[in-house]
């Protein structure tokens, strides 16, 4: 739900109106949910064997079954609502949707666990402006990807053990915890350097130096045992990179 709020966001922003933006919405939404799904899908094995209390197949909410249906059913779905965009936006964001299932299953949980983020996020900017007949700057998907990567690192952290008790070893958990979260911080980082040199004004810069100071924060604070500063640093400088993103589109748009 947040990246379907983000995106209808930047529709916002760049102009597309209005079925403009309900096209993008409902895409990004079933292309989302596919996603997600297949991923519950594809680890229920693992995650039975693991006895994780955090998956609905694991507590009997669900059947396997019943998430490969919906898997199948929203990734269908998903490729008339991203061509309503037209034939090249759309097939940028089936291009985006394609990536991370190959997230789901092979690569979360190999060395290359990233990519699927970089890629996707990378192109979901491209999918919201080429809709809107709007030239895509260079620095708009490379700051799409950064924050896709950033978020993939400080999403892992949470759940290393639990990932690596059901087998699961991607490019956080080889990196381990403390490597991980410096990933992390540099890519939200550019991802704010990025998105700061494509906003207009003084907005980029102030942006920039808000995410630099609470990683800062984060990096001092989050030493101490038990401490949440770092979950709540990456909060603060993921919200600030999205304000930053919609800014960007709004300038582009």
């Amino acid at each position: 739900m947040a990246v379907t709020l983000v995106a209808t966001a930047l529709s916002v922003a760049v102009g597309r109106g209005a079925a403009g933006t309900a096209s993008v919405a409902a895409a990004v939404c079933t292309g989302q949910l596919s996603v997600g799904w297949a991923n519950d899908w594809l680890d229920a094995a693992r995650d039975l064997a693991a006895g994780r209390p955090d998956k609905p197949v694991v507590t009997g909410l669900i059947a396997p079954g019943t998430l490969r249906a919906a898997a199948l059913a929203a990734a269908v779905a998903t490729v008339p609502l991203s061509l309503l965009s037209g034939w090249l936006a759309g097939t940028v964001h089936l291009a985006a949707v394609g990536s991370a299932w190959l997230y789901d299953r092979p690569l979360k949980a190999t060395p290359a666990s990233v990519l699927p983020y970089l890629a996707s996020f990378g192109l979901l900017p491209a999918f919201v402006l080429l809709g809107a007949g709007v030239p895509v700057p260079w620095w708009l998907p490379a700051a799409g990807a950064a924050l896709g990567g950033g978020a993939h690192f400080f999403n892992a952290l949470p759940d290393l053990a639990a990932d690596r008790a059901a087998g699961i070893a991607g490019l956080p958990h080889r990196l381990g915890a403390r490597r991980a979260w410096w990933v992390g911080a540099a890519l939200l980082l550019a991802a704010s350097g990025l998105l700061a040199y494509g906003v207009p004004g003084w907005y980029g810069p102030a942006g920039f130096a808000v995410a630099l100071a609470a990683l800062a924060v984060g990096a001092v604070a989050g030493r101490r045992p038990g401490s949440r500063a770092t979950f709540r640093v990456v909060l603060v400088v993921a919200l600030v990179d999205v304000a930053l993103l919609v800014l960007a589109g709004a300038a582009t748009g």
